[in-house]
Parts: structure tokens; sequence; C-alpha cells
């Protein structure tokens, strides 16, 4: 979710993308510990044990973010999301598409408009919506 984190998007499926944001969750609640992602992220204990488990819980980017920002080297939530979140809108200028485009793309699992609301942080996005959209537009 962070610049230059995660190599190759465009070459692996949304669900690899996923997987791989799965595990730099879990590498986190790993190294600061669940208390710690629990008190500082303020995300429910049952889903921080779930991703240290190796599970992949639904999560929106902002929880996802929060659990990141645990970690003392790492920004605060806010910043990573709406870091994340520039990643989509620089992908979509440099491939030069728009919402529809990227409805098209992911087979319409979402509605364009879904997708511009999610993008610009005006609609909670979960992160499989968030792989899908980040891997269409690298593999752009």
């Amino acid at each position: 979710m962070l610049r230059g984190e995660f190599e190759s998007v465009g070459e692996r499926s949304p669900e690899e993308v996923r997987r791989a944001y799965g595990e730099v969750l879990a590498e986190t609640v790993e190294s600061v510990g669940t208390d710690t992602v629990v008190s500082r992220s303020g995300v429910d204990r049952e889903i921080v044990e779930t991703i240290a488990a190796g599970d992949r819980p639904e999560l929106t980017l902002e929880a996802a973010a929060a659990v990141l920002a645990a970690d003392p080297e790492r920004p605060d939530g806010e910043t990573i999301k709406l870091e994340a979140l520039d990643i989509l809108l620089m992908g979509m200028t440099t491939a030069v598409v728009d919402v529809e485009a990227v409805a098209v793309g992911l087979d319409d699992e979402m509605e364009p408009k879904e997708i511009q609301q999610k993008v610009e942080g005006r609609y909670p996005i979960t992160l499989a919506e968030y792989a899908a959209i980040h891997q269409f537009l690298e593999a752009r």
C-alpha cells in the first residue's frame, strides 16, 4: 500500500496482490505485537489476531492503514491511507484511464461512480477492492 513496497503488482492476480498486503499486515502485527496494534490502531482484537494468524479478514483500507501505523517506523494511518489512494489516482493518470474503463476492466464488479468515490476516499474501500484496482492499473 506504500510506494515501492509491492513489486510487479501488474504481473500478479488481484488475489496475489491482496495476499501480499495481508503478509505485510501480519509482519506488522508480529513485529509490534497484538496488544500494541490493538491499542494503537483501534482495530478489534479478533481481527488483529486473525491477521496475525495469516488469515485475510475483510478489512477496509483505513483499518489496514491503522494496523500498519501501529509500527512506529511508519507514518500515521491517515497518511498511509491517503498515500495508498494517491497510488490509484496516479495510476489512473499514468494509464490514461477513467473510472468507466476501470469498471469494465474489473468486469463491472463496481459501478464507475462507486469506484470514483472509493478512489477519492469519499467512500470506504476494502483491501480486496483496492488490490483489484491497483492490479488493473499497474497491468495497464
